[in-house]
């Protein structure tokens, strides 16, 4: 229940405001609103795809077990990034691999769009099945793919090295993916203030490597959004041990999500998801307009006055000065 009532209640605020979730690419791409990891050339649709695991307690909760001391579930996202909301979830045990739901997680998937996962999702007949849809992905390269170096797609300059064509050389990876070459970018990427060596593939042969690159590091917004659903909303603590208690609290914090999302799309909030939340958590059982609440409380552009003496500092009767210091004679008299 708790699943369909988020799908309904997302398709309702589709109807309610159409800008809200954009029904295709959008003609600029905005680095507002949650948009800011969306590569500024990409005017294509861009799906992130990724799982977050969710830690249970392994006594009490027997259907989540995958290993002897350890229980967890995972939420499988497919996240829309010119929209930043969900387009497909899947919550269940973490006991399967994330390349079983890679299929129903891009079964959505139109052709001409993008989708961008992480190597746990590569499985190579999944990946030929894309291309034969027409669908472009990007992903990096597992460290024991076996592969044969076709030709040089192009020269490599500045911080890509290598920029090849590649065919699969293992029989069970052959036989699945076929004889299409594959396209294999090796680039210096900065993490954590390192330069690494980081190898990406595609079945895009067209686009520049250092979009390649660009497309995988868009891939970090559905890290934001595993945040903002379990640091944020406390996805965390759970009311109930069964998979349906667990079920139905995942789903109310995804349907939570997007119910403040539309809020602030509506009151075209301009600061942090962590911050809309607050204001209306704050104010939750109080008779306030909402919007004129959000409206209150956005970041001053300015300075904020201060009084110097603020009015309950004193009692009752006696004389405000503001910035000045109280006179002593004036209150050995008040005093008397």
């Amino acid at each position: 229940m708790a699943k369909d009532l988020f799908w309904a209640v997302l398709e309702y605020l589709d109807r309610q405001d159409k800008n809200f979730i954009p029904n295709g690419p959008p003609k600029r791409c905005s680095r507002k609103k949650g948009r800011h990891y969306l590569p500024q050339r990409f005017t294509r649709t861009i799906h992130a795809i990724d799982s977050t695991t969710i830690r249970l307690v392994a006594n009490c909760m027997d259907w989540a077990k995958h290993r002897r001391r350890k229980a967890a579930a995972k939420a499988h996202v497919s996240l829309n990034l010119n929209s930043f909301l969900p387009s497909m979830v899947i919550v269940k045990a973490a006991k399967t691999h994330d390349a079983t739901e890679a299929p129903m997680l891009c079964a959505h998937v139109k052709a001409g769009e993008i989708v961008v996962f992480d190597r746990a999702y590569v499985d190579f007949k999944h990946l030929h099945a894309l291309d034969q849809r027409g669908v472009f992905w990007v992903t990096r390269g597992k460290r024991n793919m076996a592969y044969s170096v076709i030709g040089e797609v192009k020269p490599p300059k500045g911080k890509i090295l290598r920029d090849v064509s590649i065919q699969l050389t293992t029989a069970k990876s052959a036989a699945v993916y076929g004889d299409a070459p594959l396209r294999l970018v090796e680039a210096l990427v900065e993490v954590d203030g390192k330069e690494k060596t980081m190898t990406f593939i595609t079945n895009n042969m067209d686009w520049a490597a250092s979009s390649v690159t660009d497309l995988y590091k868009s891939r970090w917004a559905i890290e934001v959004f595993f945040k903002q659903l379990k640091q944020t909303l406390k996805l965390g603590d759970f009311l109930g041990h069964n998979e349906t208690a667990v079920r139905w609290q995942v789903w109310t914090a995804l349907l939570t999500y997007v119910l403040l999302r539309f809020i602030a799309h509506q009151s075209e909030w301009t600061s942090s998801f962590s911050r809309v939340l607050t204001c209306l958590r704050g104010a939750l059982w109080c008779h306030w307009e909402m919007y004129s609440l959000l409206d209150f409380c956005r970041t001053a552009p300015g300075s904020i006055p201060i009084r110097a003496a603020p009015d309950q500092a004193y009692l009752p009767g006696f004389v405000l000065r503001y910035g000045t210091a109280p006179d002593e004679n004036q209150e050995m008299e008040e005093e008397k």
